[in-house]
């Protein structure tokens, strides 16, 4: 499967080891390519401009998922769910991320630095990319609202 990544500075750095090169580790080490959307050094950086690369990879379908990852994971959310046909979820739990892909159809995590260990994170993203939309009339009828 191909995952499209995109964090700012915040999502970045951290502690050794960095944070999202660890995502893309384990995201290629699980079989994935991985498009890499910046940014990729800790100087500072807007968002919104990686949000949107994300997003782009999704919606013109180079990409079937994408990963944003910023301080809190609100932000870059928030950017990414500005484009049509992106339903970003900003996940801090299982079971958010659990009802964000079965329920919501999710095509786009979001996650904090700030908020998330990195085992979390990679957890976090590893159920995310393994748990299936359930479909069905109800779920699609809400989807089909959102525009």
């Amino acid at each position: 499967m191909i995952i499209a990544v995109g964090s700012d500075h915040a999502g970045y750095e951290a502690p050794e080891p960095l944070y999202k090169p660890s995502v893309i580790a384990r995201l290629e080490a699980m079989g994935h390519t991985v498009i890499d959307c910046g940014t990729n050094g800790p100087e500072s950086v807007d968002y919104p401009d990686f949000a949107n690369a994300v997003c782009k990879e999704v919606l013109e379908g180079r990409a079937r998922y994408g990963v944003l990852i910023c301080g809190t994971g609100i932000g870059i959310g928030m950017a990414a769910n500005r484009h049509p046909g992106i339903r970003a979820a900003t996940c801090t739990s299982r079971e958010m991320v659990h009802l964000a892909r079965a329920h919501n159809d999710a095509n786009v995590i979001a996650v904090g630095r700030r908020i998330l260990t990195l085992d979390q994170c990679l957890d976090l993203i590893t159920l995310f990319l393994d748990t299936a939309f359930e479909g069905g009339e109800r779920h699609c009828r809400r989807i089909a609202k959102l525009g």
